[in-house]
């Protein structure tokens, strides 16, 4: 009896012990299936994340909103949802400001360089990210052209990424055709420039017996016209210049008076058209294209456009393109931008975190490369272009490229030298001595050496003051003043806030030294 209690109860504590076993093993199982199941719920949920959305303003070039084809493409590529915000390009100062002063920006802003001076206060102020301590986290961003980010800081800090573009594009674009007719060559020097605008106004170059041409086709904008490509081959700094330790404007350099001279003999003689202070760059363009003028002085890119409508009216016309113009002191300068047209710039009062920014970051990084980018600016190989010999060209029409391609190119940063995206294909050899030339001016240079230093009356009175100057330069070339009347204007300019600028720069300079 005793025998069989015991037995009884080593068996009862022997499945006692199998089931203790058994539940142990089910609970192991369990917290494993139960673990598994977890990790399996946390790839899904970050699988089936909600893409992090971006607010971007920037320019509208173009009449109408684009299709978002390429929008959603990007969106796809990146693995960002994007709001973009488009303000047309005349409106884009004021809303950038009323922005600014409601605190309603995006979080991705587009600001050009004369904004960046305008908002200096605010972003010293810590109102916007400094970027430059993240860059090196992200491979395309940290790839941008180190010189260029130093055009953009802010006492030494960046803050944003830039739109990058050719330091310098300026030379001549001329008639071929007509120089060869009239036994001329490329002008080397300013003296030569002056006998082919001569030569192509009072010679005939068209071999038509009539008076129907004319040398230099010109526009209003004397920055991008003309006037100061030309006034860098006499020498004259670009916008501000050293002279005898302090920095000056370029208008109080004799360079510049040169220039002027130069200028006035042009059209006094007829050599330019008269009515160049008013004619706009479409007007400008046509006169060349139309065989009314001989030389344009610009970007020597344009000629692609140029050649296209004038070949249009003429299937013999010849162009070709020039830069290496000496002024009377033997040397070849060119005017240069500072590598970049605007900055893409994060406000701290959309983003308001720093996971936020370096998302952000994110983005534009993936943006940078090289597929990204030719989505953006080319669209989808085999319907809007196709590639030949390592470059693009468009195969959509133009009305497609408009609506569905053009208006995103204001969101592209870099440069294809950075970004790696194709730069456009030609087979027109003249367009390809062109993008030759280009990249020869970058040994030529005359850079802005005001481009980072600080003035407070520049920011506040550099446009009107601007203007004063500008005035008084058409007037001179118009015969309409003397140069004791020029003189006057740069007086004006001087005790309306001129002093002060060059005083504030010159500190600025001074303690940047």
């Amino acid at each position: 009896m005793f025998k069989s209690k015991i037995t009884f109860s080593m068996f009862c504590m022997f499945f006692l012990v199998l089931a203790l076993l058994s539940a142990c093993s089910n609970s192991s199982e369990n917290t494993s299936n139960n673990n598994d199941s977890k990790t399996n719920d946390a790839t899904e949920q970050t699988d089936s994340e909600e893409p992090f959305e971006i607010s971007i303003m920037t320019n509208l070039h173009t009449p109408e909103t684009p299709d978002k084809k390429i929008q959603e493409l990007i969106e796809e590529k990146t693995g960002y949802k994007l709001d973009i915000q488009w303000v047309p390009d005349d409106n884009y100062d004021e809303r950038l400001n009323t922005a600014f002063a409601t605190g309603s920006f995006p979080d991705s802003v587009r600001i050009g360089f004369a904004q960046m001076n305008q908002f200096k206060d605010a972003i010293r102020n810590d109102q916007f990210w400094e970027i430059g301590p993240y860059l090196d986290q992200f491979e395309n961003l940290n790839n941008l052209n180190d010189e260029i980010m130093a055009n953009t800081t802010i006492d030494g800090k960046i803050y944003g990424v830039y739109q990058g573009r050719p330091l310098s594009r300026q030379g001549i674009i001329y008639r071929k055709d007509w120089a060869d007719h009239l036994g001329l060559e490329a002008p080397t020097t300013t003296d030569e420039f002056m006998e082919m605008v001569r030569a192509f106004t009072e010679d005939d170059p068209n071999d038509s017996g009539k008076d129907d041409t004319i040398g230099l086709a010109d526009r209003s904008d004397l920055i991008y016209g003309g006037f100061k490509t030309i006034a860098s081959w006499f020498g004259t700094p670009h916008e501000w210049g050293v002279k005898d330790g302090e920095l000056l404007p370029e208008f109080m350099f004799d360079e510049y008076m040169q220039t002027l001279d130069f200028y006035r003999e042009m059209h006094s003689n007829r050599y330019i058209n008269q009515d160049f202070p008013v004619t706009s760059k479409t007007d400008q363009v046509a006169m060349v294209a139309n065989g009314t003028a001989g030389v344009y002085v610009g970007s020597m890119q344009d000629v692609n456009t140029i050649y296209n409508d004038a070949v249009a009216l003429n299937p013999d016309v010849e162009f070709d393109v020039h830069n290496h113009v000496e002024g009377p002191h033997g040397e070849f300068g060119v005017w240069a931008i500072p590598g970049f047209s605007e900055v893409m710039m994060f406000p701290k009062s959309s983003v308001q975190t720093e996971e936020d920014l370096l998302k952000i970051l994110g983005f534009y990084d993936k943006l940078a490369s090289p597929d990204v980018m030719n989505t953006l600016y080319w669209g989808i190989e085999g319907e809007h272009y196709e590639v030949q010999d390592g470059k693009a060209v468009y195969i959509a029409d133009q009305a497609i490229i408009d609506r569905e391609i053009r208006p995103y190119l204001t969101m592209e940063i870099g440069e294809p030298e950075t970004t790696g995206r194709y730069e456009l294909y030609t087979d027109y050899e003249v367009r390809q001595k062109a993008d030759e030339l280009v990249l020869e001016n970058n040994d030529y240079l005359i850079s802005d050496p005001t481009v980072t230093l600080d003035s407070d009356t520049f920011i506040q009175d550099g446009d009107r003051l601007k203007q004063l100057i500008d005035d008084a330069t058409i007037q001179y070339i118009l015969g309409q003043i003397d140069k004791d009347g020029f003189e006057k204007a740069v007086e004006n300019w001087k005790s309306q806030g001129g002093n002060a600028i060059i005083q504030e720069f010159n500190a600025s300079y001074q303690a940047q030294s």
